[in-house]
């Protein structure tokens, strides 16, 4: 391992020209992207269809390809399932990442293609890497191993070549051989279903092992590591993992869980954000302690950016690098090297930077909270939840909201269920704190709840830790990316998790 790091880190060093390159020149280089996919694409049934050997501007692009949504793509990706080829995109489809990105009954079955492996998820681990020794020259990285808290993998019934899996574990089942040398656990064990004895194995199998670097979801990464001090008898991460210097999160905001992370880890290590998903790997932090991600301009992705307010509208606007905006929410709307055609991730992101181009995911289109007006979004949600916790000295593990609705005699409000890693000595005290800070991060919330004319005081309920990973677990969702809805603007999901709390 010692040998083999120096020369990674040398290789990794030695690819830092291409990736400022495409930094520099982000909009020559989606420009490119946009042309290599629609060659690529042009004979496929798709590509037939919507004449793609007669595009050559991105306005024509947008003219001929409506945007689409997972229902809308859906016949497509059945027939690839069956094994179809040359229908969404021009070479086999043997994967597909099922995603967790909802805990909705159904799942997504989002199209992994050769090109989309080696120049979109695997380029941009290596472009990670590479900026990470920029920035981190004496790192030891590679001189450890790399801890993922990923997903599982099933086979896929409908035909013996086409296999599909958590994203993590697509990623693990075609990751070239050598990179298995600086990973842990064995596979068998990082691809167990079962998320509750997955946990107590990669606990047992990991503790003795040289970790340096750890990734995953931070709610499943916690309990990995407080049954890893469970089993091991230490009181921090770094007296089990000594050399631990990196931690990878991404899946949700780092904000509720970065105080606990700390104490548990014990003393400092480097945090990285990387915006990873199903549908792509689309950017990742690119500066220490930097509020936002890197865009990845040159990864065989061609992205469009629409204002959250076109959502719904028929042919709706979007907008590419050259036009837009800081601290503007905007939906993500890709086309890829899978096969995916202005294809609506679901997610909503902010600018943060224009030179080069940094985001940040602020939320989801359909988790939100407007049923008066008040446009709460997770960014403001999380954010909330970090003041509320500092000013009462309290640790967050866990929350979702909805609404409640006006009746005949009370004003709407937002309800909220809370899951405490360490619950705050006055709650009244949690509750107020949590309005006023609602307050100081949205004026639209402010305003409705100015001497309650729309909104009254938040209703917060304090669950019983595991009340979250309860309802998880009875919906078939427990580990791996998956995840409790933060915010909605429906009660079902807060209805359920409350009966069940009190059941």
């Amino acid at each position: 391992m010692k040998l083999l790091s120096p020369a990674i880190s040398r290789i990794a060093r030695l690819r830092l020209w291409r990736v400022q390159n495409w930094i520099n020149y982000p909009v020559t280089a989606q420009r490119n992207v946009l042309q290599d996919l629609v060659t690529q694409a042009q004979y496929t049934e798709f590509g037939r269809r919507h004449s793609f050997s007669k595009l050559f501007t991105v306005k024509d692009f947008k003219k001929k390809v409506p945007i689409h949504e997972y229902e809308d793509v859906k016949p497509y990706i059945a027939r690839m399932m069956n094994g179809e080829e040359n229908v969404l995109w021009n070479t086999p489809i043997n994967w597909f990442a099922k995603s967790s990105g909802t805990t909705s009954d159904k799942s997504k079955f989002i199209p992994i293609s050769e090109e989309s492996l080696n120049e979109n998820h695997f380029k941009g681990s290596k472009d990670v890497l590479t900026n990470y020794y920029n920035n981190f020259p004496k790192s030891d990285l590679l001189t450890g191993k790399s801890l993922v808290v990923g997903g599982s993998h099933q086979v896929n019934s409908f035909n013996e070549a086409v296999q599909y899996g958590d994203l993590s574990a697509v990623l693990m089942q075609n990751t070239p051989y050598y990179r298995h040398w600086i990973r842990t656990p064995d596979l068998k064990i990082a691809l167990l279903d079962e998320w509750e004895s997955k946990i107590e194995k990669l606990a047992h199998n990991t503790i003795h092992e040289n970790v340096t670097s750890l990734a995953g979801v931070p709610t499943w990464t916690i309990i990995l590591i407080k049954r890893i001090l469970e089993e091991s008898g230490k009181a921090t991460l770094k007296e089990v993992w000594p050399n631990l210097e990196l931690y990878i999160h991404g899946g949700v905001s780092f904000t509720p869980y970065r105080e606990q992370m700390q104490k548990l880890i014990g003393s400092p290590i480097n945090y990285l954000e990387m915006y990873n998903a199903s549908e792509g790997f689309f950017a990742a932090q690119y500066l220490p302690d930097d509020d936002g991600m890197l865009l990845f301009a040159d990864h065989g992705i061609f992205y469009e950016f629409m204002p959250v307010e076109n959502y719904g509208k028929p042919s709706p606007q979007t907008f590419g690098l050259s036009q837009v905006t800081l601290n503007r929410n905007y939906a993500l709307v890709i086309s890829t090297n899978g096969g995916l055609w202005r294809y609506l991730v679901g997610d909503t992101i902010q600018f943060t930077c224009l030179r080069p181009f940094k985001i940040k995911v602020t939320g989801r289109l359909k988790h939100y909270m407007n049923a008066f007006g008040e446009e709460v979004i997770v960014d403001n949600a999380d954010k909330a939840i970090a003041m509320a916790s500092e000013k009462t000295r309290s640790v967050v593990s866990d929350y979702t909201a909805a609404p409640v609705y006006f009746s005949e005699t009370e004003n709407g409000a937002h309800e909220w269920l809370i899951e405490f890693d360490h619950a705050p000595m006055d709650r009244e005290a949690f509750s107020e704190a949590l309005d006023s800070a609602l307050k100081s991060v949205n004026s639209d919330y402010e305003a409705k709840r100015h001497k309650n004319i729309a909104l009254g005081r938040p209703v917060v309920h304090f669950l019983e830790p595991g009340t979250f990973r309860q309802w998880l677990k009875k919906k078939g969702k427990l580990g791996g990316q998956h995840k409790i809805p933060r915010l909605s603007n429906e009660r079902s999901i807060l209805e359920e998790i409350l009966q069940l709390s009190r059941g």
